[in-house]
């Protein structure tokens, strides 16, 4: 088990969740993953980096919730022939580098359910960051250059299957306190401000 630490965040959309873990791994140049642990599960899957972004963080697919590949091999395993859907093959693949990078040295994970895979590491500080409904639509109609209401449709939409993906790997409720350590809200705490205190807290 290993003894450094690892900072986990979960977020909503449009709260800065990955800017925030951007921005604390370089102050502590520590690795971030993120958006890149979706390219490791495609090659290991040997499969399409858009086709694992789609089933990222969301079981919500209905096209791709059903698709299945051949099953992945895990040595001694007694369900070596049980060939799982795509999303859970993402899941347990991602899951399982998550694990591995833990051990590798301390870092930053953001989303994938990465509290719960690691939540038997006495070195885990577990996030949740969260915003404003006004601010996050804000940002989101910025970031993609649409309309705020396309951008509050938008958050609703990725919320839902973040909550989704989330509760139905964890049987915890998504950004409550029962599931995490820490809820910070960066409307009242900024965003350099909310990376202030993760370092204070990883440095502590």
């Amino acid at each position: 088990m290993t003894e450094h630490k690892i900072i986990t965040i979960g977020r909503q959309f449009g709260s800065g969740g990955h800017e925030i873990g951007n921005c604390l791994a370089t102050r502590l140049n520590i690795p971030l993953y993120d958006n890149n642990l979706v390219r490791m599960v495609a090659e290991k899957l040997d499969i399409r980096e858009e086709t694992a972004q789609a089933v990222d963080e969301t079981t919500l697919n209905s096209f791709l919730e059903g698709y299945v590949l051949a099953p992945i091999q895990r040595t001694g395993s007694a369900a070596d022939d049980y060939t799982q859907p795509l999303t859970e093959q993402v899941y347990a693949l991602q899951s399982e580098i998550i694990r591995k990078l833990a051990d590798r040295g301390p870092c930053v994970i953001v989303g994938r359910c990465g509290d719960y895979v690691l939540r038997e590491y006495p070195g885990l500080i577990n996030v949740f960051i969260c915003a404003d409904r006004e601010d996050r639509i804000r940002r989101i109609a910025q970031r993609y250059d649409m309309s705020e209401r396309k951008a509050a449709e938008k958050i609703k939409r990725i919320d839902r299957e973040r909550r989704y993906y989330y509760e139905s790997h964890t049987g915890m409720e998504w950004g409550s306190i029962e599931a995490h350590q820490v809820l910070l809200n960066v409307s009242r705490l900024g965003l350099e401000g909310t990376v202030d205190l993760l370092e204070m807290m990883y440095r502590a």
